[in-house]
């Protein structure tokens, strides 16, 4: 677990964990906390024991826009395609969730093509409608979001780089917050190393940041996590096209999400400073290069 994550809120959320875990045991009848699994940045994830003897996950969550409605989404979904959450208390941000074995993330999978076939797979089946008064933020509501504050954040981080990609990103993010208004269930962390090797079924989607909008919304989201680390045009638009085909969704739509999320990526590298700045701009590039992004 990154100690940084979420700055203050997230060290005052640390210093808290130790009592939120010994009320979450009384609470759960929780016999057995194992060793908590590595990688996570805003989470304390845990294998545990309850009193009758089920082998089940304790999850417990730094509260944020993101993760708020985690519990939520997994409840729509209900098991089909995704983890299942057995439990959740709100006041602590804490989930028993379903234990998925062997768990080997569909990132290690040797092959590929197989690998974007099964994530393909399960993609469709997370978009359902949204119920009726549900909590999820909007993907509109995020679109209307960039196209205010992004000039701000490059302003503030030194206009790092070319000033057309802001106002191409603005312009899409009009589009998308008036023309993208899909009653689907989205998500906008999907990855292959969310996606686990379980038994109840072969894979299974884990730990989403659910919103309600287009399907194009997160299928972008799993191809910025596929482009190598040296960026190629030639290879972002074979990855669009191929995800699009296998999702029969509009390449299109796809790769102006690519490029949208690209540029939100990178104005934060550029405000936290870390490496990625360079590859976020140049998964932009690509993105408006090869489908001619105005």
């Amino acid at each position: 677990m990154q100690l940084a994550a979420n700055g203050a809120s997230g060290r005052r959320w640390l210093a808290e964990l130790p009592r939120f875990i010994d009320d979450l045991r009384r609470l759960w009848s929780i016999t057995e906390v194992g060793l908590a699994y590595e990688g996570g940045c805003v989470a304390y994830v845990a294998p545990v024991v309850l009193a009758d003897g089920s082998r089940v996950v304790l999850k417990v969550s730094h509260q944020d826009e993101e993760t708020a409605c985690e519990a939520d989404a997994l409840a729509v979904w209900n098991g089909c395609g995704a983890v299942r959450c057995l439990a959740s208390d709100r006041e602590r941000g804490a989930m028993l969730l379903e234990l998925l074995e062997p768990g080997t993330p569909l990132a290690d999978h040797p092959g590929r093509e197989e690998a974007l076939d099964i994530a393909c797979s399960l993609l469709p089946r997370l978009w359902v409608p949204a119920p009726a008064g549900h909590p999820f933020p909007l993907v509109t509501a995020l679109a209307e979001l960039y196209a205010d504050t992004f000039p701000k954040q490059y302003i503030d981080a030194g206009e790092p780089f070319e000033g057309s990609l802001i106002e191409c990103a603005v312009d899409l993010c009009g589009e998308f917050s008036t023309k993208g208004s899909a009653n689907t269930m989205a998500n906008r962390d999907l990855h292959l190393g969310n996606i686990l090797a379980a038994q109840r079924e072969p894979w299974l989607v884990i730990d989403p940041k659910p919103l309600v909008g287009e399907p194009a919304f997160d299928a972008a989201h799993l191809i910025r996590s596929l482009v190598p680390e040296k960026i190629d045009q030639a290879d972002v638009e074979r990855l669009v096209v191929s995800i699009a085909a296998r999702l029969r969704l509009s390449a299109r739509r796809i790769a102006e999400w690519v490029f949208v999320r690209s540029i939100e990526n990178a104005l934060w590298s550029a405000a936290t400073r870390t490496d990625d700045l360079r590859r976020d701009v140049a998964c932009a590039e690509a993105a408006q290069r090869s489908f001619h992004l105005l």
